[in-house]
């Protein structure tokens, strides 16, 4: 109809119903999750179905075809008997009275797509609900009723928004039925947070893939992308996907990638515990070089650049000089956080990346969000009309993020050049290009740790090399590779927020403790102000994100979503959770509420004695309005020495 594709797969999917079973109506429905299949009471009989490895794919379905059913396939159905029979002996006794089986749309995450498409202004989606209609209607109804009428959802929906899916990827159709089937035949399995796909893997590899994998690097998925996780001393290749043995498909047997992988099948601290503590730890005290290539990479030019980068962006830019880097965050009308990112202004005297006239910005964003937030801009710079170009670089730039106490002597050796890389020549959060043996790279004095650190931005081209000269030189400084599962401990830690965890588009800069980035002071009006100014008038929030540390209980692991406790009273769940390993404790961030939508002022949390509660358990929890680690920022500026607790501790790092 309008010419795009989505990302669904039409499956055949079936239920039986049994004939009337005596007393049947007095027991549960029930999911057996070890054997993939359901037993739902229908009266005084029970419908039996499942989700098998061999699901029947369709290529397409006829556009006359509605409502109508196929015959049953016992020979792909017959194992969910054989399944309930072993769950419910009773039932190999028990004849069938009705075969249901017809076609359903499924998707690569088995979860639906709503929202407005970025592709097509005003065409919204409501699909994919993936045999799931009838639970999931009547809210996704009512929240794509607010999303057409106002523009946004008024909850968080951005795990059914079908921007959550990378174009790249999902133009692919091998992509989209080998992750379709994946997630069909996992809909039952329990659900680990750092679990994998097997499915749809090596679509989107950077420039480093083969060094990093050559370094031990075990690689994770996101938005398309393969990034590193965490690294091991051997290889871990990620293999074809085998379809779990379906379709005649060999299984894979000898396979170190699964074998690894099943290592964070746990609800305790996982086996590669120790390899994410040592990846920290050097971040820490020597030197860490993190791939951070997948991260989203824009530049915006034109004639109306300013205007529209002072309406998108919420942090003040009028004043700000070109070598600068700005924290920033982006807000929808109703003054939620739509994302946060940097913003470096640029001149047209540059010439690394595009070509243009006058002033320019250089925007870096989260990687798993880059659609998100690559829309979020389109749509602003369109309801403005700004005569700008948003170009996105991101395949084009690879990212290396240098990070710890010998970043500045390994960088200092690397360029030849020890002048550029001072603090008086070059402070935190500003950027400049930057000659390393006779490559041109863009750094930017930024770090999503907590450390003195640099990024460096580099053509493709020059990526290896780049690579090849840090590590040759970072050796003689103790410098390690490190993956995204060390920057996120040492992200939490120190207080820095992942967009759609402690921050999303159901929370206002108030409520997330991110005001400063915010240029109310200034007659400049951007996306959001004047809702965000009308909130500001009312005094403290109804809600506010707060940090908690378990000093006491160093082997608890916390996951997320955990009950936060104020005087015996749940005010709050957390939001995101991991293992601090300079604090030596676990470390998470939720959001508190009053009871009765009281205000959440400061002084009131400072009153309260809190616990956080672990599948039943309480453990006694420290408040904390901001992270406890660096409180003065004396690391990022490289005055190490002098900040409090600048030695890591052993205590309760290792728990296994």
């Amino acid at each position: 109809m309008v010419g795009i594709e989505t990302p669904l797969v039409v499956m055949k999917h079936a239920y039986v119903t049994t004939d009337r079973i005596e007393g049947i109506e007095r027991y549960p429905n029930i999911r057996d999750h070890d054997l993939s299949i359901y037993l739902k009471l229908q009266g005084d009989a029970l419908h039996i179905g499942g989700y098998e490895n061999n699901p029947i794919i369709l290529d397409k379905l006829d556009e006359e075809f509605s409502f109508g059913l196929y015959d049953l396939d016992w020979d792909v159905f017959g194992i969910h008997l054989e399944n309930a029979i072993e769950r419910l002996p009773a039932l190999e006794m028990v004849g069938i009275k009705s075969t249901i089986c017809g076609p359903e749309s499924f998707t690569p995450d088995h979860k639906p797509i709503m929202g407005e498409d970025p592709r097509v202004r005003g065409y919204f989606h409501g699909n994919g609900f993936n045999s799931a209609g009838m639970m999931f209607g009547g809210g996704c109804g009512d929240q794509l009723a607010a999303w057409i009428i106002n523009g946004r959802p008024e909850l968080d929906m951005y795990s059914f928004d079908i921007r959550r899916f990378c174009p790249e990827t999902t133009k692919y159709s091998k992509w989209v039925v080998e992750r379709s089937h994946e997630a069909y035949v996992k809909n039952y399995a329990n659900v680990f947070v750092h679990d994998q796909p097997l499915a749809g893997r090596n679509i989107k590899k950077d420039p480093f893939h083969d060094v990093l994998e050559a370094d031990g690097c075990f690689f994770e998925e996101r938005f398309g992308w393969e990034r590193p996780g965490w690294f091991y001393d051997e290889p871990t290749t990620v293999r074809k996907y085998d379809y779990y043995g379906a379709y005649g498909k060999e299984k894979e047997c000898d396979y170190s990638y699964i074998q690894h992988l099943e290592k964070d099948y746990t609800y305790d601290f996982p086996d590669n515990h120790n390899e994410i503590r040592n990846e920290c730890w050097a971040a820490r005290n020597t030197a860490a070089l993190f791939n951070m290539t997948y991260f989203g990479k824009f530049y915006l030019f034109g004639p109306d650049a300013r205007e529209a980068a002072n309406w998108i962006f919420s942090q003040n830019l009028d004043s700000s000089p070109t070598n600068k880097v700005i924290y920033s965050c982006m807000l929808n009308k109703d003054a939620k956080i739509e994302a946060d990112l940097t913003v470096s202004p640029l001149h047209s005297s540059i010439h690394f990346g595009p070509k243009f006239q006058g002033e320019g910005f250089y925007i870096v964003t989260s990687g798993g969000s880059a659609g998100h937030n690559k829309t979020h801009m389109l749509k602003a710079i369109q309801d403005k009309s700004f005569n700008v170009q948003l170009l996105d670089i991101s395949r084009n730039i690879g990212i290396l993020s240098l990070q710890g106490p010998f970043s500045r002597d390994i960088l200092k050796i690397a360029s030849n050049n020890e002048d550029d890389w001072t603090n008086e020549s070059f402070p935190v959060s500003s950027q400049k290009e930057i000659d390393i043996q006779g490559i041109k790279v863009r750094a930017l004095r930024v770090s999503f740790v907590g450390e003195m650190g640099w990024e460096l931005h580099i053509p493709n081209k020059d990526c290896v090399q780049i690579y090849n000269i840090l590590h040759e030189t970072g050796k003689k400084f103790g410098m390690v590779n490190a993956g995204f599962r060390a920057l996120d401990s040492l992200s939490i830690e120190k207080g820095y927020p992942h967009w759609h965890q402690e921050i999303r588009m159901d929370d206002s800069p108030i409520e997330a403790g991110l005001l400063f980035s915010c240029k109310l002071n200034s007659d400049t009006d951007f996306l959001g102000k004047t809702k965000l100014v009308e909130e500001k008038k009312l005094g403290a929030p109804l809600k506010r994100k707060c940090c908690f540390t378990l000093d006491e209980s160093p082997e608890v692991f916390l996951l997320g979503n955990e009950a936060i406790i104020r005087n015996g009273e749940v005010v709050g769940f957390i939001r995101r959770a991991d293992f601090a390993f300079h604090l030596g404790c676990p470390i998470a961030y939720g959001y508190v509420k009053n009871s009765n939508d009281k205000k959440v002022t400061i002084k009131w949390l400072k009153e309260g004695s809190y616990e956080v509660e672990r599948i039943g358990e309480k453990h006694r929890a420290t408040l904390h309005i901001k992270s406890p680690f660096d409180i003065e920022n004396e690391r990022i500026k490289g005055l190490y020495g002098t900040a409090e607790g600048d030695q890591p501790t052993d205590t309760g790092a290792v728990i296994l």
